[in-house]
């Protein structure tokens, strides 16, 4: 790709992302009706909200780059067999969103050829516009950031997964981890885990039910700041992992080792 296109896609990516950050925020609070929306044994949230913030990512990506493919979490999805793909979270967090807990955000990732190379995060109740370019490192409102140095004794872990779907092995990882880690978070949203892991407030992430739509752009920004994202067998992460291990890069093989 010539570097004038990386321009013009970051500049698009976070007009998107601001733009449908607006949408959330006007009616944040205000929602009056919600959806279920099943994926196999998975029952997620949907509301107009996500649909109408969709809308505006995938028309603004639409008018710049009418030949890519795009795909989305809730209802747009189109396969041209082109090598560069849009992949949309238009809420990431609904349920916080509908519950008025400020913990959601529209994450969009750009990849070619199937590897994901440009991010932009968006968390716009708090203001904070996170993007990565592969090789360039990540930034938060044009401030480069950095993940922790913290070993595992320190370490503030979020384990965000539905763990109905798999109960006694999610069990058995944070019985593995507990006693490792100082304190373990839940916050429900990959957006937000995957940004705190890239700014150094948290030092990992475990998610075992992830859609590439999720964690495709907080795990670029996570690499890009210093950090590592694998699978659980310590491959680098591909679009097609649902279960992943984020850390700052530091403690991640200790943690594999305790999960093995």
């Amino acid at each position: 790709m010539k570097k004038m296109n990386n321009e013009k896609m970051m500049k698009i990516a976070v007009q998107a992302a601001r733009e449908a950050g607006e949408i959330l925020l006007k009616n944040f609070g205000k929602i009056r009706e919600v959806n279920l929306k099943r994926d196999s044994r998975l029952v997620s949230l949907v509301t107009n909200v996500d649909l109408e913030a969709e809308e505006k990512i995938t028309q603004i990506i639409r008018n710049s780059f009418p030949e890519h493919d795009i795909l989305s979490e809730e209802k747009i999805k189109t396969e041209s067999h082109s090598p560069y793909k849009w992949i949309i979270d238009p809420l990431d967090g609904t349920h916080n969103y509908i519950r008025e807990i400020p913990l959601f955000g529209i994450c969009i990732a750009f990849a070619y050829q199937g590897e994901v190379v440009m991010s932009v995060v968006n968390l716009p109740y708090f203001n904070q516009m996170f993007i990565a370019e592969k090789g360039k490192g990540a930034y938060l409102n044009d401030e480069k950031i950095k993940v922790s140095k913290r070993g595992l004794n320190e370490t503030t872990m979020i384990y965000d997964s539905a763990i109905f779907l798999d109960k006694e092995n999610m069990l058995d990882q944070l019985a593995r981890l507990i006693d490792r880690v100082f304190n373990i978070r839940m916050f429900g949203s990959s957006a937000q885990n995957l940004s705190l892991l890239a700014r150094g407030n948290v030092d990992l992430c475990i998610e075992c039910s992830d859609k590439p739509w999720d964690f495709a752009a907080g795990a670029l920004i996570v690499e890009e700041a210093g950090g590592r994202v694998t699978d659980f067998n310590g491959n680098r992460w591909t679009l097609d992992v649902g279960k992943y291990i984020a850390s700052n890069g530091k403690i991640h093989e200790e943690v594999l080792k305790i999960l093995s």
